[in-house]
């Protein structure tokens, strides 16, 4: 009987290696170049110097307050509802004095408005509770609060305290897939992204841009891309032209008004 024949030690080592040779997978990447994310930005910071978000607040406070109660509904509807509302409720200590009840009667006219109440009075609590009244800073402490999740946050460090975030909503849910500037299923990946290729002088107002250019010009049903100032450069595959709009300032927004 014939002894087997001993496996060569490279052999061994082919087979040793079979389950190492699985490489992670690689990190989403935009379908831009660094120049051309660079040519995107600056055109939108010339047609939109000082973009703003456009859900009516007063303080930090009535921001995470318009913030929370924005989601599946929109600004215009959120600041009709809580333009009295911020009148009489300003802190979370006024809010807590309101009520949920009467906070209902506030914002009946948004969707959800029921469980969004309990969450207003909830965060309103918990602010008095453990942040003396004050919101905190961090994304870490305001994803503690009722009805706020990390989309909430980011708008909220952004707008109420100047820290460069992405807040990714809707709006730029779809721009990211639409142009391929940010391929990605979860809001969560699309923000890995921008946070990475968005070229670091024009952070601080990019989510403004792509939000206010999904809403008012890459619109959901039917991008309008004869108004595009990149059409020239946008790699979507549903682009219908190529000659971008004439690059001036738009007027100043007006915040409030209807979408």
């Amino acid at each position: 009987m014939t002894s087997a024949k001993p496996k060569s030690s490279t052999q061994t080592l082919k087979k040793s290696n079979l389950g190492s040779r699985k490489r992670p997978a690689a990190r989403r990447r935009t379908a831009y170049t660094k120049a051309e994310l660079e040519e995107i930005f600056r055109r939108f910071s010339i047609q939109r110097p000082e973009p703003k978000g456009e859900l009516e607040h007063v303080n930090a406070f009535t921001l995470v307050v318009a913030v929370a109660l924005s989601a599946q509904a929109t600004d215009a509807g959120v600041n009709k509802a809580t333009r009295a509302l911020f009148k009489v409720a300003d802190t979370p200590e006024k809010m807590l004095a309101l009520g949920e009840e009467k906070v209902r009667d506030y914002i009946k006219t948004i969707g959800l408005y029921r469980n969004k109440a309990k969450n207003v009075i909830a965060l309103s609590q918990k602010l008095v509770d453990d942040f003396g009244g004050e919101v905190p800073r961090t994304r870490e402490e305001l994803v503690t609060l009722p009805g706020v999740g990390r989309k909430t946050a980011n708008v909220v460090m952004s707008m109420a305290f100047g820290i460069p975030t992405m807040a990714v909503d809707t709006h730029i849910l779809r721009i990211g897939n639409r142009i391929k500037l940010a391929p990605g299923k979860t809001p969560d990946e699309i923000e890995d992204i921008l946070m990475r290729i968005i070229p670091e002088q024009y952070l601080f107002h990019a989510h403004h841009w792509l939000i206010l250019h999904g809403r008012y010009c890459c619109k959901a049903r039917k991008p309008e891309c004869e108004r595009c100032v990149i059409a020239d450069i946008c790699k979507s595959p549903e682009r219908t032209c190529d000659v971008p709009a004439p690059l001036v300032e738009l007027p100043q927004q007006v915040i409030g008004a209807t979408e």
